[in-house]
């Protein structure tokens, strides 16, 4: 009798276990019920800004104001993803730009390329026109010599 109490003792622990684990859940579930609706009263632009990580937010400033229909339609699709749960992860500038050109958006971002010369840094054209002007000098000195 001794091995049937212990073996009921154990069954009646699992279902209480397990009932447990079905009350968590679904107070879970209401939980995300309730904040639902409060997100979706909130605007799809704030919710994606929250998802955006580095220059997310220059890339979308700069699409609003060169594509801003388009940009909005973007936006709107991008906040349902987030609150549906497909997109969790933090969509930086280079994403968000890689979006854009992927649905045939061109979004035109200033690009400058520095490169380091004594310890500063130079922008990439200065150097070139810079460099340019050397060879110029070097070749008008040429020049000159050979022509006296």
């Amino acid at each position: 009798m001794s091995e049937e109490d212990k073996e009921l003792d154990l069954l009646k622990a699992k279902r209480l276990l397990e009932m447990q684990k079905n009350i968590s859940l679904q107070q879970k579930q209401e939980e995300l019920k309730t904040t639902k609706p409060d997100q979706k009263t909130s605007n799809p632009r704030e919710i994606l800004i929250k998802q955006l990580g580095y220059r997310g937010l220059e890339v979308l400033q700069i699409a609003e104001s060169q594509f801003p229909e388009e940009t909005k339609l973007v936006v709107d699709k991008l906040a349902d993803l987030i609150q549906s749960g497909e997109v969790t992860e933090i969509i930086d500038g280079g994403k968000l730009l890689t979006v854009f050109r992927s649905i045939g958006i061109r979004v035109r971002v200033a690009t400058t390329i520095n490169v380091e010369q004594d310890g500063k840094l130079v922008s990439w054209s200065d150097k070139l026109k810079e460099s340019s002007k050397i060879t110029q000098d070097t070749e008008d000195k040429s020049i000159s010599q050979n022509n006296p």
